[in-house]
């Protein structure tokens, strides 16, 4: 006690604003629930392991720690046998939501003192009152893991709908009946939605497998603009359960009158049954069919696996595990190693590649929680922040991007940098000239061409068996769908094509024309990351994912894709206009086709010009989006200018410098945001759909960043085995699950969060990330 009282002054009582790290050691993954349990700082509130707490002490001389130890409670006989409660919502670890189904766990805590681990324990009236304040308060507050996940979780909750509160509602006579609903436009009887306006009963949307319904509610709003509808079935006593859309958000909301809004359609909520899952329910419930059991493996009597390699990802390992010691990282961290990316990194590498938390227990293997990793990666970026679900090749190219920013130009310090590569683009008019442009990438993605698909003849008899059974009204079985199954060889092909580039401002011609380009890499990378274009935008920005196979091999040569550069022989266009500088300047001109459809609909004509020429002449729905988004700018009405091109239209820095920590290039980032309304998710798609945008850069411009990198480009031969790849199970990358396969001591093992097993039923042609090693 007296050494303890020696020791006061670094004895810290915490303020609301301390983040206390008592869930998880900030160099490790142990626990409270760890073998040693877990160390907390009394003056900094850092939380270490047993194998870590010394090296805090002999960096920092703070001795005085709460040491907390859970062990867990024996279950009751019933728990085993209590069947677990379906969820109803896509989120983690709140009401509703999926689970962890944990058990109970007793709690114990003491006071250590370093370096000698001198034990005092607590609770206990001999301690000093500064001590007993101190622990009570480190006890009850939030952790700043816990404070980290509800600030994510407030912004994921339904918002009260813009519409709700003075919504229009018909006196049309209309009373809905309580039973016995069917579409007003066809024949359904699931999925059906009664608008809140006029008391229209109409089919949901059609769903990217054919399922679903027709679209009538939605077509219905475009007609009459009747904001609100809510998901019959879904309604019962429980009002805030129901399934209430907004169609002008574009989301499920809360309508706070909603029992007003459905009694003036008769209907008595309080007397209804529940008979349809709700939006998020049906995606759930969606979870569980064929393709996630494939992707997942499961029913398989799979082998689990342990030990070093066996807890997660193997890439990073190289830089942040075998030639990085967690000491070392720690001893060079700033004050506060949580928020420092190299500590988080080292610390995740080791966690994943040490073993230490690949040990079988009842539930298969401990596996670990990069909660701190994910808290310093999305930090600053407001959507991997949030609890939902984002695109895994998003994050992969954040990730990049920010250990890029960490050690900026030490290309030996990049982990990444083996996955980068340089596209060369060849551009050749019909005066016979030609332009090349370079781009550096990390991924190359690839669109899927189905009508390239091997399995034709078996695809129009299950399409025909299909529209017979539509007709009798049944429904195709999981296991009679025919889907396409198209050759990694035809996707390949698809990127290094002939493309014609319509609308091209040739500087040889003075003049549009249409040009034909071509690509291929200028380098090969040592590890070739392959993204399949599943997800794409149907008519009316409604996202289709692609239900289809990919037929990839294990060893894959793309040494003829290798860029030749210039040619003898090959002139190369002029960089500016010739003769008297008086041809058509280097921008687009409105597309007149796209400018009568616009102008049909009834807008101003001058407004359809500056949305085509402010959207690259790319298509009628982003000269729309455009047009929406812009009709109250002042400057709207005045004429346009003729110096003005698409590229300088005024777009969110912020949205700018989202897409460009993406990878994509400024300018071409800036025209996507232009066509798609100021909106990241179709701007990035519009990218990924327009690879001739990226031609509208100088040569010179373009080049001078990737030459400085040359030296450190990785390049070699074009022959490639695949290692891994990532599949994703869900309709859209927004809500779903991914599940990683990974080629490891000569066999492949599913890594499927915590579950880590020999694969048994290898779905390898179910892939949205296909990552290759150069051989």
């Amino acid at each position: 006690m007296d050494l303890l009282r020696s020791h006061l002054h670094k004895v810290r009582i915490p303020e609301p604003t301390n983040r206390i790290h008592k869930d998880e050691c900030c160099v490790s993954f142990d626990t409270p629930r760890s073998e040693g349990g877990l160390y907390v700082d009394m003056t900094s509130f850092l939380g270490f392991g047993k194998e870590y707490v010394a090296w805090n002490f002999e960096r920092t001389g703070n001795p005085v720690y709460l040491h907390i130890v859970q062990r867990r409670k024996p279950e009751p006989d019933d728990e085993a046998d209590r069947p677990l409660k379906k969820p109803t919502l896509l989120a983690i670890g709140v009401e509703g939501g999926f689970t962890d189904q944990e058990p109970e766990y007793d709690e114990s805590f003491e006071i250590v003192i370093l370096p000698e681990f001198t034990s005092l324990p607590f609770p206990s009236v001999d301690l000093p009152e500064k001590v007993r304040i101190a622990v009570d308060k480190v006890i009850l507050a939030e952790s700043a893991d816990r404070k980290q996940q509800l600030a994510a979780w407030v912004a994921d909750k339904k918002k009260v709908s813009a519409f709700a509160l003075d919504l229009q509602q018909l006196d049309n006579g209309v009373i809905v009946p309580p039973t016995g609903w069917k579409c007003s436009k066809c024949d359904k009887t699931e999925n059906l939605w009664l608008n809140l306006t006029d008391g229209m009963i109409l089919c949901g949307r059609r769903l990217w497998d054919g399922s679903g319904g027709n679209n009538h509610a939605i077509e219905h709003y475009e007609q009459t603009k009747y904001p609100l509808a809510v998901k019959l079935g879904t309604i019962t006593a429980d009002l805030e359960a129901a399934d209430v859309f907004s169609y002008p958000e574009d989301d499920s909301v809360e309508d706070p009158l909603l029992a007003q809004h459905l009694s003036h359609f008769g209907i008595d909520f309080s007397s209804l049954l529940k008979t349809e899952m709700t939006t998020a329910e049906r995606e759930l419930d969606h979870n569980t069919n064929y393709d996630w059991n494939r992707i997942q493996e499961s029913g398989k009597d799979a082998e689990l696996l342990y030990g070093p390699g066996y807890t997660g990802l193997i890439n990073l390992g190289n830089r942040y595990f075998e030639k990085q010691s967690l000491k070392a990282t720690f001893a060079n961290s700033p004050a506060d190693p949580t928020l420092d990316l190299n500590m988080q990194m080292t610390k995740l590498a080791h966690g994943l590649l040490s073993g230490k938390y690949s040990l079988p227990n009842q539930e298969g293997q401990e596996g670990i929680r990069p909660r701190m990793f994910k808290t310093v990666i999305a930090a600053k970026h407001p959507e991997f922040s949030s609890m939902r679900q984002q695109d895994a090749l998003d994050f992969f190219l954040h990730l990049i991007d920010q250990v890029d920013q960490a050690d900026p130009g030490k290309h030996e310090l990049n982990p990444f940098t083996g996955f980068k590569f340089i596209i060369e683009e060849r551009l050749q008019c019909p005066s016979g000239k030609v332009s090349y442009n370079k781009r550096s990438d990390y991924i190359l993605s690839l669109s899927i061409p189905l009508h390239e698909a091997t399995n034709k003849e078996q695809l129009e008899a299950f399409h025909e068996k299909k529209a017979a059974m539509d007709l009798d009204g049944k429904e195709v079985s999981n296991e009679e769908i025919v889907r396409p199954r198209v050759p990694l060889e035809a996707c390949l092909a698809s990127f290094s094509g002939a493309e014609e580039v319509p609308d091209f401002y040739s500087t040889a011609l003075n003049s549009k024309t249409t040009a034909i380009k071509t690509a291929g890499f200028k380098t090969f990378p040592d590890y070739l990351v392959l993204q399949m274009r599943k997800f794409v935008m149907e008519a009316g920005w409604v996202p289709k994912k692609l239900d289809v196979y990919i037929d990839v091999p294990d060893i894959i040569d793309i040494s003829h894709m290798r860029s030749k550069g210039m040619q003898p022989g090959e002139e190369l266009l002029p960089e500016g206009a010739s003769g008297d500088n008086k041809g058509e300047p280097a921008y687009p001109v409105a597309s007149e086709d796209i400018v009568s459809q616009l102008a049909s609909m009834g807008f101003n004509y001058l407004h359809c010009q500056k949305a085509a020429i402010s959207t690259s002449n790319t298509g009628v729905e982003e000269a729309m989006n455009w047009l929406l988004s812009h009709m109250d700018d002042p400057d709207i009405d005045d004429p346009i200018s003729k110096g003005s091109q698409a590229t300088e239209q005024t777009v969110d820095e912020t949205s700018v410098q989202t897409l460009v920590s993406f990878g994509f290039q400024e300018d071409v980032a800036r025209k996507a945001l232009a066509a798609s309304g100021g909106n990241i998710e179709r701007a990035t798609d519009w990218i990924f759909s327009h690879p001739e945008a990226s031609i509208s850069v100088p040569a010179d411009s373009s080049t001078s960043n990737i030459e400085s990198d040359d030296a450190h480009m990785p390049d070699g031969s074009g022959r490639y085995k695949l290692m891994a790849f990532v599949s994703h199970m869900g309709t859209s990358t927004h809500c779903g699950h991914y599940v990683a396969h990974v080629l490891k001591d000569g066999r492949w093992v599913i890594f499927n969060d915590s579950k880590v097993a020999a694969s048994v039923d290898l779905p390898k042609d179910m892939g949205y990330l296909y990552f290759f090693q150069r051989i």
